[in-house]
Formats: C-alpha cells, sequence, structure tokens
C-alpha cells in the first residue's frame, strides 16, 4: 500500500492517582488523561515515525503531603492525529470519531488519588490498545477499475502528480489533489486505489479502498469507453457492465453510498470508434433494464446509480476537461445549498418548538 498508513496499533494508558495522606485525610491529585486531537497536516506516519514504541502513557498525579492536602492532577497526554479518524478497540466496538481540526477525544481516562473512600492507595489509570482508522476526507472520490485513467484525470484537474503508466495497479496509496477555480474556491479531490471485482470481499485492495469512498461527499465514476479487461484469465467488460460491476461493489460494501450524489466521467474519448461506443452506452445507461441480461444474475446491482450528469473526455487531448470541472463544482454547490437549507429549516423548527 506504498508509504500511505491508514491505520495504527496504538496503547494508551491513563496516569495513576497519587497517594493519599491518612494522617491527615489528605487526597492525592487524579492521573493524566490520554486525548486524541484531530489537527491539520498530520499522519499516521509521522505518528509512527516520532512514537516507534506506539505507546502514550499519561502523568502520574502528586501525592497528598503536609505541604499540600490535596495533590495536583497528573500531566494530560495529548496525541495529534489527522481528521477522519474513528478510533476503535482491539474487538471492533467504536470509542468515537474526530472529524474536524480541533476536535478532541478521551482516549485514556487517569486513575483516582487516593483517598478515604480508597483507604488512601491510588488507583490505576485505564489501559486499552485502540486502533487509529483513518478515512480520507475529500470533496469527491475518484471511482474506477484499474487503467481507467483516474491518475491522469487528478494531474489534469488538479496539482497532484500522481504516478502513471499504462500497467494495472499503477496507484497504489490514495493520491489528495484539489482542484483551483478563478474564484479561489477550492475543492479536494482523492483518487483512490482500483477497484476490482470481488473488492466487497477484500480481494485487491478489497476494504483499503472502499472505506476512503465513506467519507467523500460525492463520486465521480471514471470509465474506458473502450472498456475493461484487468487479465487473460478475466472477462472482458464493456463500459456499460463496468459501471453496473462499480455499482455492485459499492452496493455489496455499503448500500447508503449509491445515495451519494455521483457524476460519470467517460474517458479515452480520443479512441477510435469511441464515438459509436458512446451512443451504444447513452441508449443502454437510458434503459439499463432491457441489457441487464449481459451480465451474470449475482453481478447485478439491485440499485443503480443516478448520474447527475455524464461528461464525455479525454485525458490526453484535454477534451472535456474544463466542463467536468464546471460539473463538480455545480453539484458541489447544489448539495452545500441543500445542506444550508436543511439547516435553516432545524432551526426555524427549534425556535417554533421553543
Amino acid at each position: 500500500y506504498g508509504n500511505f498508513i491508514d491505520n495504527l496499533r496504538v496503547y494508551v494508558r491513563g496516569g495513576t492517582g497519587g497517594m493519599g495522606y491518612p494522617r491527615l485525610g489528605g487526597e492525592g491529585g487524579r492521573g493524566g488523561d490520554v486525548w486524541f486531537v484531530a489537527r491539520e497536516r498530520t499522519t499516521l506516519k509521522s505518528i509512527r515515525e516520532r512514537y516507534p514504541q506506539k505507546r502514550f502513557i499519561a502523568g502520574t498525579g502528586a501525592n497528598s503531603s503536609v505541604k499540600a492536602l490535596k495533590g495536583e492532577k497528573g500531566k494530560d497526554c495529548e496525541v495529534h492525529v489527522p481528521p477522519g479518524i474513528s478510533v476503535l478497540c482491539d474487538d471492533g466496538t467504536q470509542i468515537g470519531e474526530l472529524n474536524a481540526a480541533g476536535e478532541r477525544l478521551l482516549a485514556a481516562r487517569g486513575g483516582l488519588g487516593g483517598s478515604l473512600a480508597t483507604n488512601f492507595l491510588p488507583c490505576k489509570g485505564q489501559r486499552r490498545i485502540v486502533h487509529l482508522d483513518l478515512k480520507l476526507i475529500a470533496d469527491v472520490g475518484l471511482v474506477g477499475f484499474p487503467n481507467a485513467g483516474k491518475s491522469s484525470l487528478l494531474s489534469k484537474i488538479s496539482h497532484a502528480k500522481p504516478e502513471i503508466a499504462n500497467y494495472a495497479f499503477t496507484t497504489v496509496q490514495p493520491e489528495l489533489g484539489k482542484i483551483m477555480y478563478a474564484d479561489y474556491k477550492q475543492i479536494s479531490v482523492a483518487d483512490l486505489p482500483g477497484l476490482i471485482e470481488g473488492a466487497h470481499a477484500n480481494k485487491g485492495m478489497g476494504h483499503k479502498f472502499l472505506k476512503h469512498v465513506e467519507r467523500t461527499k460525492q463520486l465521480l465514476l471514471v470509465v474506458d469507453i473502450s472498456g475493461f479487461q484487468l487479465s487473460i484469465k478475466t472477462r472482458f467488460r464493456t463500459a456499460f457492465e463496468t459501471i453496473l460491476l462499480l455499482t455492485k461493489e459499492l452496493e455489496l460494501y455499503k448500500e447508503e453510498l449509491l445515495t451519494k450524489p455521483a457524476l460519470l466521467a467517460i474517458n479515452k474519448m480520443d479512441l477510435p470508434c469511441a464515438k459509436d461506443n458512446l451512443n451504444e452506452l447513452m441508449k443502454q445507461l437510458q434503459n439499463p433494464q432491457d441489457f441487464l441480461h449481459l451480465l451474470q444474475e449475482e453481478m447485478i446491482p439491485a440499485n443503480t446509480l443516478e448520474f447527475k450528469d455524464i461528461i464525455p473526455i479525454s485525458t490526453y487531448t484535454g477534451e472535456g476537461i474544463e466542463e467536468l470541472k464546471a460539473h463538480i463544482r455545480k453539484c458541489i454547490d447544489e448539495e452545500a445549498e441543500q445542506e444550508n437549507e436543511e439547516y435553516r429549516k432545524k432551526k426555524l423548527l427549534l425556535l417554533q418548538t421553543s
């Protein structure tokens, strides 16, 4: 998966409380807590490099004494993590999420100080092993089979410089780029490792790819107009079959993904016969039910994706790139307006009820 790390297992332990002072009924200080704090420009890789032991332990509470009957609280331990982190226990249960910079999550609570209730003996802090699971947060997620031209498209619409080659699985780690508009608006785009048939069952990059799609606001399916074949052993798939298979993989992983707004970019329009293939594909997309017999029954998705726009492009000649950027902007703005409208309605409803 390249140098990119999207999962890290760490040990966290709250600080032990301080000793109580039995003769004067003194109370020891509470142990420090371990906090995860979301911060921009932080990566899981930098955490692993900076703390190779992957152990985070908070400070011990101060003992009670004649000078200070109430001991001071131990020093908290703050671990800076990237936004988009889910914190999971070893058994897979979720403790919480950190989605925006500045958000905090208590990972391990410090132990109580010694007091009359504990026979003046301190308590140990909470200890556990947790998994930091990163899901990239981007406005647009590029979805497609290997060699559909996702990396080429990202390099055309943004300043990202992904590795591009004419063999399958060039992209081995997610790449993030930003589309810059004339009015200084920025839209982040994630190029994610290529899906293959059976990705939902963790084949190929499987869940490593699909989990990053969850946090994107909208999907941009990139499809090769001439079709796709992974290897000699696998079947050739037309552009229409490719769209259905991509939809099926997303549906089997998590049905909610199909509710996201989606655009379809039909790439490699510079190839011969591309125009004829496009006309045929548009007919098939208008009445998909008439062409479902082309696929085996288990590969037909229960629900089809509704595309807001279908844009023919060529990353080689640059055809349709500006149009695609305009459609992405329009789609994102519409979603933001819809969210604002819902927020306004909720506020109005709260005012009315109060």
